[in-house]
C-alpha cells in the first residue's frame, strides 16, 4: 500500500534527526509514501535492518483550518493508551521543529496486520466477517471505557458541550472550505447544501444527547482499524486526528454508519440483514457494544446518524478544499471531493427523519 513519494520530505535532515533522537530506527531509511491517509501525509519508514515504522506529518503550506491536521494530538493520545488494554501502535518520538522536515511528525511502529477498506469485508468467510466486526465493535467499547484521568489525559478535552463545540468547530471550517479556490479553474468549493438549516437544527439543546464525557477517537471504522493476520481481532486503531473527550455516541454512529449512508466504498444495500452472510445486524452491533460499554446508544442513534452525515459532508468538503489547492494527500481526492454535496444532501435528509420522529413522539 506504500508506494511513490507524492509529497517530498526532506529525508537527510529526518535521518540526522533519527540518528539523534530515535536510536531504535537504523539509518539510512528508504521512504514511501501510503495511498492512505485523507488529512495527514503518512509515510513508511524502512530502517536499514529492514525494521519498517510509520511516519506521520502535517500537510505542506497553509493550513485550511487550525483545528485540522494536529498530529500532536495523535502522538499524545496513543502515547496514552499504550498503557491500556486498547490495542495502539507504539508511538517512537514526536518531533515539533518545523525546521527538520517543514512541518510536526511523530513516528510508530508499522503494524504487520490486514486492513480491510470494504466494511463489509468481503475477504473473508461469514463466521469470521461476523467475529471481525465483533472484535471491532468490543475494542471500541474497551476503548471508551478507559477514565481520561486514570492516563493523565484529563486536560485532552472538556467533559461537557461536546456536540455544541463540534458544531462550532466544523461550522468554522466548512466556512473557511467553501471559500477555497481551484488554483486551475478559479472555482470556488462553495456552501454545502442546507448548512445553514442544519447547524440550527444540530444547535438545539433540547435535542441533543446529554454529555457523558468519554474519550472519543473521532473517525473509528473499520479502515481505521488494523486487525491481526490470521485472526479476527483488533492489534491496532490508527488516524487519531480528531480524538478528544467527548461523547462516545459519535464513534458508535461513525463505526456503523455503512447500516444507513453510502459512501466512496459501499452502498447501504451490502448493509441489509442477509445482504451478506455474517455481517452483524445493527441491533446486534448495539448489543455488543452495551455488554463492554455498560451504556446504550440506541434512543439517541436517530439524532446520532443525522449528526455523522452533517459532519460527514464537512469533511468531504474539506478533501474538495485541499483538492482544490492541491494539498490533497489521497492519491484518490478527487474522487472522494465529488461526494461533497451527495453526503451533504442525504445529511439534510437525515435531519428531516429526527424532525419527523420527533413531531410523533410530541403527539404522543
Amino acid at each position: 500500500m506504500a508506494g511513490a513519494i507524492r509529497q517530498p520530505i526532506d529525508i537527510p535532515s529526518l535521518e540526522r534527526y533519527i540518528d539523534k533522537n530515535v536510536p531504535i530506527i537504523k539509518t539510512p531509511v528508504d521512504v514511501k509514501q501510503f495511498g492512505f491517509g485523507q488529512s495527514n501525509p503518512t509515510y513508511q519508514l524502512r530502517a536499514a535492518d529492514g525494521q519498517v515504522f510509520v511516519l506521520r506529518k502535517k500537510p505542506p503550506g497553509k493550513l485550511l483550518s487550525k483545528t485540522a491536521h494536529r498530529v500532536e494530538r495523535e502522538y499524545r493520545i496513543i502515547h496514552a493508551l499504550e498503557r491500556t488494554d486498547v490495542p495502539v501502535p507504539k508511538t517512537y518520538c514526536l518531533c515539533e521543529d518545523n525546521e527538520v522536515i517543514g512541518t510536526p511528525f511523530y513516528i510508530m511502529e508499522f503494524l504487520d496486520g490486514r486492513i480491510f477498506t470494504d466494511p463489509s469485508i468481503p475477504e473473508v468467510s461469514a463466521k469470521e466477517r461476523n467475529e471481525l466486526w465483533h472484535d471491532a465493535i468490543r475494542t471500541l467499547a474497551k476503548f471508551h471505557r478507559v477514565d481520561p484521568k486514570a492516563v493523565g489525559m484529563e486536560g485532552f478535552g472538556k467533559p461537557s458541550g461536546f456536540y455544541n463545540r463540534q458544531i462550532s468547530t466544523f461550522t468554522a471550517i466548512s466556512r473557511a472550505q467553501a471559500q477555497a479556490v481551484d488554483i486551475e479553474t478559479n472555482e470556488p468549493v462553495g456552501e454545502l447544501p442546507h448548512f445553514d438549516d442544519m447547524v440550527g437544527f444540530f444547535s438545539n439543546k433540547a435535542t441533543q444527547p446529554q454529555d457523558r464525557g468519554t474519550f472519543v477517537h473521532g473517525d473509528y471504522k473499520i479502515d481505521n482499524l488494523v486487525f491481526h493476520k490470521t485472526e479476527p481481532r483488533v492489534i491496532g486503531i490508527l488516524d487519531w486526528e480528531m480524538a478528544t473527550i467527548g461523547h462516545p455516541l459519535s464513534d458508535f454512529c461513525n463505526l456503523t454508519s455503512p447500516y444507513f449512508l453510502g459512501g466512496a466504498e459501499q452502498t447501504v444495500d451490502k448493509f441489509k440483514p442477509g445482504a451478506v452472510p455474517g455481517l452483524p445486524t445493527r441491533e446486534e452491533c448495539i448489543r455488543w457494544y452495551s455488554a463492554v460499554a455498560g451504556w446504550d446508544p440506541a434512543p439517541d442513534t436517530l439524532w446520532g446518524d443525522a449528526f455523522f452525515a452533517f459532519r460527514s459532508s464537512v469533511i468531504m468538503q474539506g478533501i474538495a478544499a485541499r483538492y482544490a489547492l492541491r494539498q490533497a494527500s489521497s492519491a484518490r481526492a478527487h474522487e472522494y471531493a465529488s461526494h461533497t454535496k451527495p453526503f451533504a444532501l442525504l445529511a439534510w435528509e437525515r435531519v428531516k427523519k429526527v424532525q419527523e420522529a420527533a413531531h410523533k413522539s410530541a403527539k404522543l
